[in-house]
């Protein structure tokens, strides 16, 4: 049942992901990457780690993919960009190139990956898996969170009220017609 689960999620984010680089508009891109973040989300509650995929909706797949379809819109991109840019032929042969390279190393560290996993590469912990399976993700998280990191937690949450609130400011500015008279 959990490999089978593994592999329509495993092929959902495969798929959607390939959809989000290959899409032409960007809105569907923009959506594609949404079903990529959500789809992972499933595959990290497969993995029992409940608080990540909880973290991977509400951060990824809610604040940031709103971020970027709140930039795709305002960007306000047009179809004759798109003609545009279809016509690169350097672009796309520099693209094949860098396929032909990369693919080759994540195949050979696939391979290497595959070739050491039976082996013991590292000290085996002190803990065994009954108290892995006792520990509570989300507690172990919150507790080192509000301890040990309040102070950048703190600070990452003012840079994201400032960015938001100079979002709004610049959106605002854009919005208001340049050559607006006088009512009459």
């Amino acid at each position: 049942m959990e490999l089978s689960l593994f592999i329509v999620i495993g092929g959902i984010t495969l798929i959607s992901g390939l959809l989000v680089v290959f899409q032409k508009n960007p809105l569907y891109s923009a959506l594609f990457l949404i079903l990529t973040f959500l789809a992972m989300a499933g595959l990290y509650l497969l993995l029992a780690a409940e608080f990540i995929a909880i973290i991977q909706v509400i951060v990824y797949a809610g604040a940031v993919m709103v971020l970027f379809l709140f930039v795709i819109m305002l960007m306000n991109l047009d179809r004759e960009r798109y003609a545009e840019a279809a016509g690169h032929r350097i672009q796309k042969f520099f693209g094949l190139a860098m396929v032909v390279i990369i693919v080759p190393l994540i195949g050979l560290g696939i391979s290497t990956a595959l070739l050491y996993s039976g082996s013991q590469l590292g000290a085996k912990g002190g803990q065994g898996l009954p108290a892995a399976q006792n520990a509570s993700n989300a507690k172990a998280v919150a507790s080192l969170l509000f301890t040990d990191y309040l102070l950048p937690f703190e600070i990452t949450s003012v840079l994201l009220l400032a960015a938001m609130i100079g979002v709004v400011y610049l959106a605002r500015r854009e919005a208001k017609p340049d050559n607006a008279g006088p009512a009459q």
